[in-house]
């Protein structure tokens, strides 16, 4: 298809940091070109905004809705072909209904929305609207992250024995601190956030990421959660997994390890080898396979990479490449299977390699399951599931 793909935004003003990997990302291939935008609830704030970021006036909106019910009057054309929701958690649910019901595929950013009830919903929605939704859990777009499925899913390794997956940061001890750290505050707000903060926002990245890396559903689990300083949701959560097939594994997800950054780390253990990949260091990934040492994956490595870990590889290796290069891979590959089916072909497994509804409705299972599960000093165990 000879032409870029047209997004239009809902949410991520300016001083917006997600809004801003958001469009970034999406622009970073060339594929994609922000055409129009409500940037903020505040229509004035999203005029602001859309000045800013060189997007036609008579294309910036005060609200959702308006937006929606403007470009589905445009022509083919020059409407938009995709809307992205970057709001916070307790606004996700209307643009994307409302966008799907449009007739305009969609991308959200994680969680999928603010309750199951919500998702549910917007599993029904999204089925009759024959639209592609994909849900931005940008792990998974490391080429390394698919290197590592890659060699689970190849059996070389054998079966899969421990997952342990952990995100340790430290930033909300600054905040509650009172030393005026700029950051979100409204992620420990049950009103906006939902059930949960901490699992909610990070937790559910490590949940997400062990499922992708070992193709197994994780099936029950028991939490231990702890709301510190007196917070009305969780910041620090420990987590046993059950995975279907009898893996077993451990989830730790904190926002009060003092000092930590955004330490996303995951080691698989199989039967004949592992495989250990970190967030902060996200261009290696350690495999040892049964009689070798240890052996160092490198993206862009001397032709050993899989397809899926190599297609997403912009640079030669040493360059790196991280945070926003992996939500630009789940753009890519959500703007190929536009244009395929636009182009009347069925998309590719590698082109459709991004998360989506199905996905979300994981995440919210997974918050859920925790949530109801982590503030109960008995040690029980709780299935997930719809």
């Amino acid at each position: 298809m000879a032409r870029k793909l047209r997004m239009g935004m809902v949410g991520g003003g300016i001083g917006a940091f997600i809004g801003d990997v958001h469009r970034k990302a999406a622009r970073m291939d060339g594929r994609i070109e922000l055409v129009a935008g409500a940037f903020s609830s505040d229509p004035a704030k999203s005029k602001e905004s859309g000045k800013a970021l060189n997007v036609d006036p008579a294309r910036v909106y005060g609200t959702h809705a308006e937006m929606l019910a403007a470009e589905a009057k445009l022509p083919a054309d020059k409407r938009i072909d995709f809307v992205t929701v970057v709001t916070p958690n307790h606004m996700h649910f209307a643009p994307v209904k409302a966008a799907l019901e449009a007739g305009f595929h969609v991308v959200c950013d994680k969680p999928l929305c603010y309750s199951m009830e919500e998702a549910l919903d917007l599993k029904k929605i999204h089925a009759r609207s024959g639209k592609q939704f994909m849900l931005t859990h940008n792990y998974s777009g490391y080429p390394m992250v698919k290197q590592a499925r890659h060699l689970v899913a190849g059996g070389e390794l054998g079966k899969v024995m421990k997952v342990v997956v952990e995100f340790p940061q430290g930033w909300i001890l600054a905040l509650l601190g009172d030393v005026g750290l700029k950051i979100n505050p409204w992620r420990m707000d049950p009103k906006v956030s939902g059930i949960s903060n901490c699992m909610g926002d990070i937790g559910t990245h490590c949940h997400h990421l062990a499922e992708y890396i070992t193709g197994l559903d994780v099936e029950s689990l028991c939490a231990d959660l702890t709301c510190f300083q007196g917070q009305p949701l969780d910041n620090d959560g420990n987590v046993l997994l059950r995975f279907k097939g009898g893996a077993k594994g451990v989830l730790h997800a904190s926002q009060v390890s003092f000092g930590e950054e955004c330490g996303l780390n995951i080691r698989v253990y199989c039967e004949k080898g592992r495989v250990a990949w970190k967030q902060e260091n996200p261009n290696y990934l350690l495999v040892q396979k049964e009689n070798t040492p240890v052996m160092t994956y490198a993206r862009k490595g001397g032709g050993y990479l899989c397809p899926a870990a190599d297609r997403v590889s912009r640079i030669p290796a040493g360059h790196p490449e991280a945070f926003i290069e992996a939500f630009a891979n789940l753009y890519v590959n959500f703007a190929d299977t536009l244009c395929a089916l636009e182009e009347g072909r069925k998309p590719t497994e590698l082109e459709s390699d991004f998360p989506g509804i199905e996905d979300g409705l994981k995440g919210l299972s997974f918050i859920r399951a925790v949530v109801d599960n982590g503030f109960n000093d008995a040690v029980k165990w709780t299935k997930l599931g719809a």
